[in-house]
This record gives C-alpha cells, sequence and structure tokens, in this order.
C-alpha cells in the first residue's frame, strides 16, 4: 500500500488524458467508513455547537449577508449536492475576482496555477480567521451527516471544473468527497492544481481505513499551525 510519502517525480502524470487504471475503491469496507463517518460527525456538530453559534454572529456582525455558503458540488457517483461553509468572501466575490485577474497579470498567473490567491480581496476580516483555522468548512459536518460527503476524501468538485481533471475525473465520483484530504496534509495551499488532483488520485487508488486514520492524525499539526493556509 503507498505509505503516503513525498511527492515523488512523475507523481502528476494522472492530470493528462492518458489512460489509467481505475478507481480501487474497497466496496467491501465503505460500510465501515459511512459508520466512523457518523460516529464522529453527530458528536462533534452537538459539542461544537455553541462555537458555530458565535462563528455565525461574527459573520453577521462584521460583513452583513449570508453566514453560510451554499454552493453546488459533485459528489460520488456524479451526484450533485449543495456543500456548506461559512461564508469567508465579501457578498460580491466574483466580480472583485473578475476584476482583478483583469488588471492584475500576476495574480493572473498566480490563478492560473493555484486557482487560489494569497493576497485575496474577496475574503473578509473574519474570514482570513476561519480559513486559517479552517474553521470555514465545520457546517460540512451537517453534509456528512446526510450522506453526502465524509471526513476523508477528495474536496467535492464544481460542475465548471469537471472538464479540467480528464483521465482523474472518475477517481472523484468513486468516493464521498471529504472535508480532509491527502493534499491538505501535504503541502494545503502551496500545492498547484495538478499537484492537488494528482494526490486526491493517489488517495483513492490506495485508500483504506488506516490511511484516513493516518490523514486524521497528520490533520492534527496542520489545523492547529494552520501550516498552508490563507
Amino acid at each position: 500500500m503507498d505509505d503516503g510519502g513525498g511527492l515523488e517525480a512523475g507523481r502528476f502524470e494522472v492530470w493528462s488524458d492518458a489512460p489509467v487504471a481505475g478507481p480501487s475503491y474497497r466496496v467491501q469496507t465503505s460500510g465501515l467508513k459511512r459508520a466512523m463517518d457518523v460516529l464522529v460527525a453527530f458528536p462533534l456538530l452537538v459539542f461544537l455547537s455553541p462555537l458555530l453559534m458565535a462563528i455565525y454572529a461574527a459573520i453577521k456582525v462584521f460583513d452583513p449577508g449570508p453566514a453560510l455558503f451554499r454552493q453546488l458540488r459533485v459528489g460520488r457517483d456524479g451526484q450533485q449536492f449543495m456543500v456548506l461553509k461559512f461564508r469567508s468572501m465579501r457578498v460580491d466575490a466574483e466580480v472583485r475576482l473578475a476584476q482583478l485577474l483583469e488588471d492584475d497579470p500576476v495574480a493572473r498567473e498566480e490563478w492560473s496555477s493555484y486557482q487560489k490567491l494569497r493576497k485575496d480581496p474577496r475574503v473578509t476580516v473574519v474570514g482570513r480567521i476561519l480559513r486559517k483555522s479552517s474553521l470555514d468548512e465545520l457546517p460540512q459536518l451537517v453534509n456528512i451527516l446526510r450522506g453526502e460527503m465524509s471526513l476523508i476524501g477528495p474536496r467535492p468538485v464544481t460542475a465548471a471544473e469537471v472538464n479540467r481533471y480528464g483521465s482523474a475525473y472518475p477517481f472523484y465520483t468513486a468516493v464521498r468527497p471529504g472535508v480532509l484530504g491527502l493534499w491538505q496534509v501535504m503541502g494545503r495551499n502551496r500545492l498547484t492544481y495538478p499537484e492537488r488532483v494528482a494526490l486526491d488520485v493517489r488517495y483513492v487508488m490506495n485508500w483504506s481505513i488506516w490511511q484516513d486514520l493516518r490523514i486524521c492524525m497528520l490533520a492534527i499539526p496542520v489545523v492547529l499551525l494552520g501550516l498552508g493556509a490563507y
């Protein structure tokens, strides 16, 4: 089994449209994965409910508008669902992004490589704190309980992104998307878009409960220290 080590040379060949082996998701143990998701997500949702309410209130006070961000994403078997996050961007985020990419060639190149911006004008003051601490992802505990997501898995993609994945796309629809994935503990936002896709594929090809537990352990310092987050 893949040991989850470093990013070796040749790791990113799956980004192309060349044929690759199909997903090796172990259906016989997927029930155990689902049971673990529910047993972890439900107590967490109850325990963290005061924090969730405090974040909700802070967003409403400092940047009036919806506290929750909802976006249609592609999940297991290609089924679409509404992913939930605390809103970390301004309500006119799309307009701001379009204007920045039109006016700033450096930002345009960064966006092309990473699909993220280190200095993102769309992000609110509260949003920066939420992103750095990963607290913006907490509402996805509800997505887990609904059976739309898992604690660990590839991040859910938008329908608009699908054509960028080529032969890697079947790996995304083979499993439930996750709140936390392999690339978040192996570089996070420092990785390019193709690198993140390659690690998602790697996760699915080598899936096991033990890999999920290992990712959870690796995530503790990453989340607590905000490594690679912006």
